[in-house]
């Protein structure tokens, strides 16, 4: 009887087969995988940036070149379109700031000068996200307490939902110095009066997702909860928050986004020295064009890091409780 002889492992040929070759990429498909994934979902991104791009600098020759001629070039003696392009594009103080120059300004402020200097963007970051987070935390807290009284009482239901919806209707621009003044003249001063100005914009969506999400249980599951006898708190926490938690972080990271723009409003009438909203301000007094763009990116940059935080919050929480991350 001829010996059987058991095959080989493919660690002991020396080789792994196509599938082991593919899951040691560490996705089915390997490299071809990763491909398809980047032209997927990273081309859409590089094709609208650099649209966006090729826009910007479009808009900047177009908005800079009557100064130009004015100011650097010599209309007597005659230019080229080249000259032209180049003198719009290295302005001192340009209408529009190219890209490249926002870049060179930003670089330039976060490596030549110390983190705790004003004219670190850092500093005005770190002043204006403190703002931010503590009213995210401030508007989240008073967003969920008015959610579960209203689903839970039809009067405060009819009371309140009316004003909660007719207080977003009041320009923040308008409301922020009535309320810095109000605060000032009770001792409130430096963190807290922006806070509150970004609680204002940040407790509305998490008020009005949490009670669509609260409610979101059906009838089912109410009468079953009634069946076991619980009570409305345990109903609370069994049922309708973990119901609700796909509605609530939607809002948190409209509410977080809200609220920096709330605590950058609260920066200007107060003429503060400091934040974002004070970069701004500075900017606009002294003319410097690529001061207030490089506030602006960075306040973008600060509004998609606190999004993506929230983001990954998110996932994290739905993974733990058996969500679709």
């Amino acid at each position: 009887m001829a010996e059987i002889v058991p095959p080989r492992s493919p660690a002991a040929r020396g080789s792994l087969p196509p599938e082991g070759a593919r899951l040691a990429l560490g996705r089915p498909g390997g490299q071809t995988s990763l491909w398809k994934r980047f032209l997927h979902n990273g081309l859409p991104i590089a094709v609208v940036l650099l649209t966006v791009l090729l826009a910007w600098y479009a808009a900047a020759w177009a908005l800079n070149a009557p100064g130009a001629i004015e100011r650097v070039l010599d209309e007597e003696a005659g230019y080229t379109q080249r000259e032209l392009f180049e003198a719009t594009m290295t302005m001192e103080r340009p209408l529009m700031p190219a890209p490249h120059q926002v870049v060179m300004d930003l670089f330039e402020s976060l490596t030549e000068w110390p983190v705790d200097n004003p004219r670190n963007l850092i500093y005005h970051v770190a002043v204006t996200g403190q703002s931010t987070l503590l009213g995210f935390v401030m508007g989240t807290a008073l967003g969920l307490l008015l959610s579960v009284l209203i689903v839970h009482s039809r009067t405060l239901d009819r009371a309140l939902m009316p004003w909660i919806v007719a207080s977003q209707t009041v320009p923040v621009l308008a409301i922020a110095p009535i309320v810095l003044v109000i605060l000032g003249s009770m001792g409130f001063s430096g963190t807290a009066p922006k806070a509150v100005i970004a609680m204002y914009l940040c407790f509305f969506p998490v008020t009005v997702a949490m009670v669509a999400g609260l409610r979101s249980p059906q009838v089912i599951e109410t009468e079953m909860m009634h069946t076991y006898a619980a009570s409305r708190w345990q109903s609370l926490w069994l049922l309708r928050l973990p119901a609700a938690l796909p509605f609530l972080f939607p809002a948190l990271r409209v509410g977080v986004a809200a609220g920096l723009v709330g605590a950058m409003v609260a920066e200007l009438p107060t003429g503060a020295v400091a934040g974002l909203g004070a970069r701004l301000l500075t900017g606009s007094y002294y003319g410097q064009t690529v001061q207030i763009w490089s506030a602006l990116v960075m306040s973008a940059l600060l509004g998609l890091t606190l999004t993506a935080a929230v983001a990954l919050v998110e996932r994290l929480v739905l993974r733990n409780r058996g969500g679709v991350a």
